[in-house]
């Protein structure tokens, strides 16, 4: 079957689960976006464990879709693995680092004879909500922006600045999306709050700061989406294979491409409702529709980013002939072919996911719950 498609469509195809990849793991950060606010809902340490518990019961799944997210990016896109991950390698160590603390804080926290004490691990909470949103958000940014590397014709890339990385963090725009992604997180994991744990005191302080958060968040979604709909792209002509400049490219791919403008917008209108229906509403249902927004807004820029003949990563060292587009920086067409079989396993690891959600949050979080010592308390 997939064989028989061309190496274009193959690589098409593997950008579009790529996408996919991104967009759900960036909805799952709801749980980076709740560790941040665990000292501002929790206000005692049987609401702070209310909080802990309830995200630590799916962190798991957005450790495992990062993972996942790297290892698809390796295997389908090996050129941009190794110039990305082996460039700007002080970014991903970060990145590495935060989540490494996190998986320390929820094993550690509550463990017997804990020297450290509790606020240790959930300071490592709060910075691998912190950092790893940020830093994620902004390393996504370098799809539109483009970073400083150069690619010989050997295919070996080479990073033009002794930062590694860190420079995309001065770049206003990368930062407008990193910030982005942060309050998103932070507003989806209040909705989570809302939704999975059964108290009436985190339930009103987390519809209060829901507000608070989503505010900045629109702010900056609009800053990072109407600069980047006036920016300049990197176009690839697909006779030649040349990058070139051209203006608007971003705002011509939503015009060219309709079925992504229509994704795009839906998501975006899916995310507000969920927020508004939160605020004007006890509807405690807004995380699906914010969640199911933010896949579809997330899988919608990420495809802006590498179809209609785009580069998808940028060289801005002054050879645009390096970026990298989803043509040049793709495996073979055998070995996409071969990934391709295994790919149809996605949507029974998917339903197994559902499946697990759904059992583990059967029945919504209580104090009476966390005071019980039949259960696993993080």
């Amino acid at each position: 079957m997939f064989e028989t498609l061309s190496h274009l469509a193959l690589q098409q195809y593997w950008w579009i689960i790529i996408s996919l990849l991104g967009a759900f793991l960036v909805f799952l950060m709801f749980v980076q976006g709740g560790q941040t606010l665990i000292n501002t809902i929790g206000k005692s340490d049987i609401e702070k464990t209310m909080l802990i518990n309830t995200l630590g019961r799916k962190w798991e799944f957005t450790f495992t879709t990062l993972v996942t997210f790297g290892g698809a990016f390796f295997a389908s896109f090996p050129l941009f693995y190794s110039t990305s991950f082996g460039g700007a390698y002080w970014v991903w160590m970060i990145i590495l680092f935060a989540f490494v603390i996190q998986a320390i804080a929820y094993e550690f926290r509550t463990r017997q004879n804990n020297v450290f004490g509790p606020k240790t691990y959930e300071l490592f909470l709060f910075i691998n909500g912190f950092i790893g949103t940020i830093f994620i958000g902004t390393a996504v940014a370098t799809f539109f922006t483009g970073s400083p590397f150069s690619v010989n014709e050997l295919n070996q890339s080479r990073w033009e600045t002794p930062f590694h990385g860190l420079e995309a963090a001065l770049n206003l725009h990368n930062l407008s999306l990193g910030l982005t992604v942060f309050f998103l997180a932070r507003v989806l994991g209040l909705l989570y709050f809302m939704n999975s744990i059964d108290d009436e005191s985190i339930f009103t302080r987390a519809r209060k700061h829901l507000l608070y958060n989503a505010v900045p968040f629109v702010v900056f979604f609009l800053t990072f989406t109407i600069w980047l709909m006036l920016r300049d792209g990197f176009a690839v002509n697909p006779n030649t294979e040349e990058v070139f400049m051209e203006p608007f490219k971003y705002f011509n791919n939503l015009l060219t491409m309709p079925i992504v403008t229509i994704l795009f917008l839906g998501g975006v209108v899916l995310v507000l409702w969920g927020i508004i229906s939160s605020l004007i509403t006890t509807n405690t249902s807004g995380i699906w529709f914010s969640g199911t927004g933010t896949i579809l807004t997330v899988f919608s820029l990420l495809l802006l980013a590498g179809f209609n003949n785009t580069a998808f990563y940028p060289s801005t060292h002054g050879d645009m002939q390096s970026s990298l587009t989803i043509m040049n920086a793709s495996s073979s067409h055998f070995t996409l072919t071969a990934m391709s079989y295994v790919s149809l396993l996605v949507p029974f690891v998917l339903g197994y996911i559902w499946h697990a959600w759904k059992s583990i949050n059967n029945t919504k979080i209580t104090k009476d719950e966390m005071s019980s010592d039949d259960i696993h308390i993080y």
